[in-house]
Parts: structure tokens; sequence; C-alpha cells
């Protein structure tokens, strides 16, 4: 089944709610970064949380998270936008330790649980939307749900989980995000509370090859729910070979002239996808808007 998003609402309205199944689009993303088990899960967790947030944009709009936290990890970029396109790194892929005391795959270890995730939207205006909140814990999920209720003001429940195989490679991925809308009342809200704390965990219904609609049936309630829509999901890198001639275009004469002196060339990687892009020394030359 390829991978995909649920859109829906629940209690008349009063929450709204996303759920995605993402292991196709972690697996890509963790075969380009070559990334080891507890760096997938890190990564995988943002990318599915940021799939799910690109989804409640509208149009062209996109949005760029960023995990940075004082572990071994570094840096994780995720960028989404509202077609269910999404792409993302890290800085260092290559950790992985031992499970955690609960049997887990130790992400706070590898995210640290120092730092700050901001969020920035491009809304297609002047400015653009920029929210940041420090880091809670590390797992990822709980730094979102924090990052809604504080810098959105919006009371949520962000749940994403990640199953790695012994060669590394994804087993599964999915998660969720459900939101109580203004208005909502206590019964809804205590009623979304007490089934939250009865499921099963994200990791496991996702293993258990539960859909999209059946983990927000678990979470809200199948009579309670009203599915929107669906939208398909995958890794979608947007890097070109012109976008990196108008780069090195960007460079200026000297810098140019310098590649072609030193180098007899140039190789530009893109750190989303690592796509290498090469231009020999003619290539250069063409770039230049004075060529020597």
């Amino acid at each position: 089944m390829s991978d995909y998003l649920v859109r829906a609402i629940g209690f008349n309205g009063q929450v709204r709610a996303y759920a995605v199944q993402s292991t196709d689009t972690v697996e890509e993303a963790r075969r380009r970064q070559d990334s080891w088990a507890t760096a997938s899960a890190a990564l995988g967790r943002t990318l599915t949380i940021s799939a799910m947030m690109g989804a409640m944009l509208k149009g062209e709009d996109k949005l760029t998270a960023k995990l940075e936290g004082n572990g071994p990890v570094g840096a994780i970029i995720a960028d989404a936008n509202s077609k269910g396109e999404v792409r993302g790194y890290l800085k260092n892929p290559h950790v992985d330790f031992d499970l955690n005391s609960v049997g887990k795959l130790d992400v706070a270890r590898a995210v640290g649980t120092d730092g700050t995730l901001s969020i920035v939207k491009d809304l297609g205006m002047k400015d653009h939307f920029t929210g940041q909140v420090p880091i809670v814990s590390g797992e990822v999920s709980e730094d979102f749900t924090y990052y809604f209720a504080n810098s959105e003001q919006v009371p949520s429940a962000v749940g994403a989980g990640v199953l790695v195989d012994t060669d590394h490679s994804i087993l599964a991925a999915g998660g969720f995000i459900v939101q109580m809308m203004p208005g909502a009342d206590e019964e809804t809200t205590s009623a979304v509370e007490k089934r939250l704390s009865e499921i099963a965990p994200i990791s496991t219904m996702v293993r258990e090859g539960k859909t999209p609609e059946e983990i927000l049936e678990a979470i809200i309630g199948q009579d309670q729910l009203q599915v929107l829509d669906t939208m398909p999901v995958q890794f979608k890198c947007h890097c070109s070979r012109e976008r990196v001639e108008i780069a090195i275009s960007s460079l200026g004469d000297e810098e140019i002239q310098r590649m072609i002196d030193e180098d007899e060339g140039a190789e530009a990687k893109c750190h989303f996808c690592n796509e290498a892009y090469n231009f020999n020394e003619k290539e250069l030359k063409e770039l230049q808007s004075n060529p020597s």
C-alpha cells in the first residue's frame, strides 16, 4: 500500500485530526541519507509529523521544521508542502545506540534533550511565520506537541512511530495529530484524552498494519469520526541542475574562476536527496557573466 494521509474531523467539528502512513517515504529518506537505526527513527518521526503539518497548509504554502538538539545526530531538517510532498535530512546520519530502558530506539539520546524546535511557514506573504520552542524531551512527538500548545496555542496530541529492521531498512512508519478546536466542550476533550490514554503506542499500531483511518478511529471513535479526504504522501526533493546552476552563478565570476583554476570543475550535492551535480571546466565558464 502506498503512503497516504487522512484528514478528518470528529465530534461535529470540535476535533481536527490527521493520520498518515509514511513507511515508503521514511525508507526513501533513510536510503538517501544512509542513516542508521536510531538516526532513522528520529528523522522518520520528524518527516512523518512534518507531512501532516504540510497538510494543514493551502495552495503553494510550505514549511520547514528544524529540530536542533544537543545530541549526536545534530540538526534534523524537514520541508513539507500542502501536496503531500516532504523531504528531510540530518547532520549526522550514522548514529545508533542500544535500546533504551523500555526496549525502544533511544531517540531522545540521539536528538538530545536541550535545544530548540523551530517551524518556518512560507505562506506566500512578505514575511514568513516563525515559531520556536525549547526541546522538552527529544522524543520528537512530545516536542511537536509542546510546539502546537505554546507557539500556535492549539491543544494537540502528536504521535509518530518508526520501526527499523535489522538491516536498517524501515519496516513501518506512521503517525497522527489530533487537535481540539476553539469551543470544544469538556466532555469531548475528556473523551479524546481518555482514548489517547488507552490506545496502543503508535509504533504498535503501525506494526500491526493499522491504516490511518483505523488509527483515528481508535483515538476518536468510529461513530464520531468523519473522514474529509485522503492525500498521497511521498518523499520528493525539489533540487535540480538548473537550481544548482543559479546557485553557482550567484557565487560570482571570481569564485567560479577559482573552481576552474584549482579543481578544473565542481561538484554540488543536495543535502536532502544526496543527488550530485557535476560541472566541468567548460560548463563553469558558461556560468560566468564575463568568462576569462
